[in-house]
């Protein structure tokens, strides 16, 4: 799978920009500040449903306007077909596929791309939400039905939330409660769905991450991963942060008996604090290295290393599981965080993929082994292209 040709309208600093994308190594090159990773930006959103900088759609709109649109020319062997969204400041998103309405929840269905970026350091030092969201992202890029799960989660979740804060106000009980049943039941089957698949997710990421560590690093420190699953803890409010450490997959029935009987172990303290105490919303990717948490323990390089084995782990998973081939992969301002060693060793990981966009603020921070498209950026213009030829010339 990749990318012909993407075209902006009013995307962040982007008035209007079209640029054609060849299949291999495509580079864009521009100071900080000039736009460059808005171009990929783009493309990250269409295949996630989000960005990987910003929480609110409300950012990507240039301002003064009130919508922008990402259109993106996919191609796949023979067959090609054009991914169209407006982002909209103020109303829901709109989509079109070959011309034609669909649902943004489908989106991830037609473009899937792994991206590496800066932020990816708090994979391993960050707190739980963004080991969280790394995993549902790649959840939806293998199955994009999930996409609709997780989103019904949210939505059950907020809701379970609105209705313990109205109990904790009014001191309700009786017809109150038994409406907090009907949302239990609901919270239950959707979040042990997702329990359980991230737990599958995990079991088949962890060779994956294992051979991606010590191609980087160029050591093995033996990297290790681990679901903490808050339903299965004996107190939320006591154990490891609430949670119970899961090395194994678990069947979706067993997860969601132990949901009901942890939603009632906890009612009080809800009702209590009008919040929800246990569920995947409060559950952590567990990452370990020489047998210590890597949070805590990592040295800078251990946990570069670390952040970008999950990052291949991933995109190694999607090529072997997608019908649409090899993700898009996306490499935003990573190599100027690298030392030397692991900037080559990532570029010789990603050089076999059918195409990788990498974005610089500069030229020599790319390795000499990513050679392709040169396109440089300059206030939020295609300001040039070029060729570069195997020996870092350019033609």
């Amino acid at each position: 799978m990749r990318v012909r040709h993407l075209n902006l309208v009013d995307f962040r600093n982007y008035e209007s920009a079209d640029v054609e994308l060849l299949p291999g190594v495509n580079v864009f090159v521009g100071s900080n500040g000039q736009g460059k990773t808005n171009l990929v930006e783009s493309l990250g959103y269409l295949s996630t449903l989000g960005s990987h900088r910003v929480s609110s759609d409300q950012a990507l709109v240039r301002q003064g306007k009130d919508s922008a649109i990402v259109r993106a020319l996919l191609a796949h062997g023979d067959r090609e077909i054009l991914v169209e969204l407006q982002i909209n400041a103020g109303s829901a998103n709109k989509v079109q596929v070959g011309r034609s309405p669909a649902k943004l929840r489908d989106l991830p269905r037609y473009l899937s791309s792994v991206l590496f970026a800066p932020e990816d350091l708090s994979l391993v030092r960050g707190d739980p939400s963004g080991r969280r969201r790394m995993l549902d992202n790649l959840l939806v890029l293998l199955s994009p039905r999930l996409a609709g799960v997780l989103s019904d989660y949210d939505r059950v979740l907020r809701q379970r939330n609105t209705l313990l804060k109205s109990a904790r106000a009014t001191g309700t009980k009786g017809a109150g409660l038994a409406t907090l049943d009907i949302w239990d039941e609901r919270l239950v089957e959707l979040g042990s769905e997702i329990v359980a698949q991230r737990l599958s997710l995990v079991d088949q990421l962890r060779g994956h991450v294992a051979g991606a560590y010590t191609a980087i690093a160029g050591a093995d420190h033996r990297p290790r991963l681990g679901m903490q699953v808050s339903v299965l803890a004996n107190d939320p409010d006591s154990d490891d942060r609430g949670t119970e450490r899961v090395e194994s997959s678990i069947d979706a029935a067993e997860l969601a008996e132990r949901f009901r009987e942890s939603l009632s172990r906890v009612r009080p303290r809800e009702l209590d604090r009008a919040i929800t105490l246990v569920g995947p919303h409060r559950d952590d990717l567990h990452l370990e290295l020489n047998g210590l948490p890597a949070r805590g323990y990592a040295s800078h390089g251990e946990s570069w290393s670390f952040a970008l084995a999950l990052r291949l782990a991933a995109a190694e998973l999607v090529r072997e599981s997608s019908s649409a081939g090899d993700p898009v992969l996306i490499l935003d301002d990573v190599f100027a965080e690298l030392d030397e060693p692991r900037r080559e060793r990532l570029a010789v990981a990603v050089a076999g993929y059918e195409q990788v966009l990498v974005t610089a603020a500069v030229e020599g921070d790319i390795p000499s082994t990513l050679t392709g498209r040169l396109i440089r950026i300059r206030a939020g213009r295609i300001d040039g292209v070029a060729e570069q030829t195997a020996d870092g010339d350019v033609a």
